[in-house]
């Protein structure tokens, strides 16, 4: 997702086969302090597609923060109801949460976005990883090095780069992981850059994907890019390397507004490649009004698409059609809503609070949106 600071002024995731006393022990103690999961795990391979479950995601980074309002949330009949028990019982299979390097607070730090995979987990969500490689947001302009590693030569970065993802992947575990976040230009800039130093940057993901494939080889690798129509260029270029799912950004506001288009790029992306093919974050406002005193990104009529409306109904005949678009696909694998969660939790004047609140997954009285049906399995 875009840097929610760029606000226009508008109304917007072995068992040890070591037999005898000492090195059984020590092997297994040295797994089980590193890993959550302890099950017996397969080699490395790229998946069958048709095999796989189809991910019904929601992004919900921001909860961990939002939670503390100790708001209260009601499902579609006006019962209230637990904030994840509303998602999960829609359908609701998969949580995308969002990870910092060095964040210059608590949210999305490693600390808080390992205990809430703990939970989700704990609940038999799935969890996908959007691994930023950033102290704050990734998007297409921006993908700049941690300032931990700033001062690091080309090969300490790599070995930086390799034990951090080693680190998340074998302590998490997720069901999906993303080796940055819309990296378009190139990851961890300048030395990755995908114009200036091609080789750097595909050598920069083959790193991070042998660290997940080491610690955690059930997890699904994702490339990520914003925008549909620069997609099929872009995984061409990267299409040798080891990575299992295709991720693309989608919000009409920047990235257009025609499905005809969305479904010709869908189709050379499953005709051409053979790695899965996802909805990485989409949205749509569900009203152009707003809940507090933060400008929403979205807010105008001409921002939309000319034959869905700004409305419950208008938001969910758009995820509608996103999971119809996937669904028509050899190799569609699923899509997540972004900011499903973003409800004006700072009160109605937040000036610094959520510039989402029309597009999330809950209305201005939190009561949950018609949307979520399109979650049901």
């Amino acid at each position: 997702m875009r840097n929610l600071k760029w606000m226009i002024p508008i109304s917007t995731k072995h068992k040890a086969f070591l037999m005898g006393g000492f090195f059984y022990f020590l092997l297994a103690s040295l797994i089980l302090s590193g890993c959550r999961k302890n099950e017996a795990k397969g080699t490395a391979k790229v998946p069958d597609s048709n095999t796989k479950d189809f991910y019904r995601a929601a992004d919900l980074s921001s909860w961990p923060e939002i939670s503390a309002a100790n708001l209260s949330f009601f499902k579609a009949d006006g019962e209230e109801g637990e904030f994840l028990d509303i998602l999960q019982d829609a359908g609701i299979n998969t949580v995308r949460l969002r990870l910092w390097v060095d964040p210059a607070g608590p949210h999305s730090s490693f600390s808080e976005v390992d205990s809430f995979a703990q939970v989700l987990q704990n609940r038999g969500l799935k969890v996908w990883l959007s691994v930023h490689c950033t102290d704050h947001w990734a998007d297409p302009s921006n993908q700049e090095i941690p300032t931990r590693w700033s001062n690091l030569s080309f090969a300490e970065l790599q070995d930086s780069l390799y034990q951090y993802f080693a680190r998340i992947s074998a302590q998490i575990q997720p069901d999906i992981i993303q080796i940055g976040n819309e990296i378009n230009p190139g990851l961890l800039m300048p030395f990755g850059s995908r114009w200036e130093q091609l080789p750097q940057f595909r050598s920069l993901i083959d790193t991070a994907s042998a660290a997940i494939r080491r610690h955690s080889p059930e997890s699904e690798i994702m490339l990520h890019c914003a925008g549909p129509t620069v997609a099929p260029v872009y995984f061409l270029d990267l299409k040798d390397l080891d990575f299992d799912l295709i991720g693309i950004s989608y919000y009409p506001i920047w990235h257009g507004k025609s499905f005809f288009d969305l479904t010709n790029v869908f189709n050379n992306l499953d005709a051409n490649l053979k790695q899965g093919i996802m909805i990485a974050e989409t949205a749509y406002p569900f009203t152009l009004d707003w809940n507090d005193w933060t400008n929403n990104i979205v807010g105008l009529p001409e921002q939309l698409i000319d034959t869905i409306p700004a409305s419950p109904a208008g938001q969910k005949q758009f995820l509608t059609e996103i999971r119809a678009q996937i669904e028509a696909q050899d190799r569609g694998r699923g899509f997540c809503y972004w900011g499903g969660e973003l409800i004006a939790w700072k009160g109605p004047q937040g000036e610094n609070a959520s510039p989402w609140e029309n597009q999330a997954l809950f209305d201005f009285n939190r009561k949950a949106l018609p949307v979520l049906e399109v979650f049901a399995p």
